[in-house]
């Protein structure tokens, strides 16, 4: 009987995806301030007359996003970014109400032991957290600063990654056959470390990601491989203390994400052809042939993303593009665990 609920799981995680790919949009957009309240449950219901979309606009006019950035804005611009952040705001609601629901059925069912159900009770929590952590986000944005805060969006974008994670394991754990487990496995725990540090690595280029789309770094140095005719650009370190650099020098913040793009180009073919020397299954040489392409085509966006001065439509296949990556990376430990 736990078919249904790791489909039930893979379905949270479809939209979950979806809903970083809105979320993306949304941040490219400049949307992700254009509804100042929280308002979670009356929050859901958009604008029914022109009264409500000039209240909306009017509160809207008050923060510093419109008054240096968008001052003048017509009320038809200002649908134009409300509707990126109201549907974002929107999906996440809809996963909250896909996960709970099922996750209450399944518990009075008594389709789920005690093991189990603390995981699913975590990620419910960690999606509670994961709306907080969204109005959190937008706060920094309405009092003086123009954008939210490259610190908070990169840390909601990595617990959107987490959570995926986490149904994504808890799902394929409930289809994993245990066959394989009775076999003796110890000739692939090096293999399995190598993976694991693979995964990682990609979960923090995600990071390093949100800290470029946070501070608009993308839109510096557009050209490869070298960044602006240099290896090393002569401002990585021009901010003081010099820590800042890694977190709001526009530089130094393409420079690390390139850096770990670099490294992951050099260890993921090793990894492959480390992998061929072992003796694995038909889906374990596939996860890891997923792997590879899934790299090349992400680094492909992301070339494509930095040299077109990252278009709407690329930048977003390149936000998703992490996250099959990641997914990739996810079912290579899964199937080597």
């Amino acid at each position: 009987m736990q078919k249904p609920i790791a489909i039930w799981l893979f379905i949270c995680c479809a939209l979950v995806f979806a809903m970083v790919i809105v979320g993306g949009v949304t941040r490219l957009t400049g949307s992700g301030l254009s509804i100042v309240e929280w308002q979670p449950l009356i929050g859901a219901i958009p604008p029914l007359s022109q009264e409500d979309w000039e209240i909306l606009l009017e509160k809207y006019r008050q923060i510093p996003q419109y008054q240096e950035v968008n001052k003048g804005m017509t009320l038809d611009e200002f649908k134009g970014i409300f509707w990126w952040e109201y549907f974002h705001r929107l999906l996440g609601r809809l996963i909250g109400l896909v996960y709970f629901i099922p996750f209450v059925y399944f518990i009075t069912r008594k389709q789920v032991d005690r093991a189990l159900g603390i995981k699913l009770l975590v990620i419910f929590i960690l999606g509670g957290l994961q709306g907080l952590m969204g109005w959190y986000m937008v706060m920094s944005g309405l009092v003086n600063n123009i954008y939210v805060s490259q610190y908070r969006l990169t840390a909601h974008l990595g617990l959107a990654f987490v959570i995926f994670a986490a149904m994504f394991w808890v799902a394929t754990g409930l289809l994993s056959s245990r066959e394989r487990h009775q076999q003796d496995r110890t000739e692939l725990q090096g293999l399995r470390r190598f993976s694991f540090l693979i995964t990682t690595l990609i979960f923090i280029m995600v990071l390093s990601g949100g800290f470029v789309a946070g501070i608009h770094a993308g839109l510096a140095h557009n050209t490869f491989p070298l960044m602006s005719g240099y290896v090393l650009p002569p401002d990585l370190f021009v901010l003081e203390p010099w820590y800042r650099n890694f977190f709001e020098n526009m530089t130094t913040v393409q420079f690390n994400h390139r850096l770990i793009a670099w490294t992951l180009a050099f260890l993921v073919p090793i990894f492959w052809f480390r992998a061929r020397k072992y003796t694995l299954s038909s889906s374990e040489q596939w996860a890891c042939h997923l792997l590879l392409a899934m790299l090349a085509i992400q680094i492909s966006l992301g070339i494509a993303t930095l040299l077109l001065v990252v278009p709407l439509p690329l930048a977003a296949a390149h936000q998703g593009g992490a996250m099959l990556l990641f997914t990739a990376a996810l079912w290579v430990n899964r199937k080597l665990s």
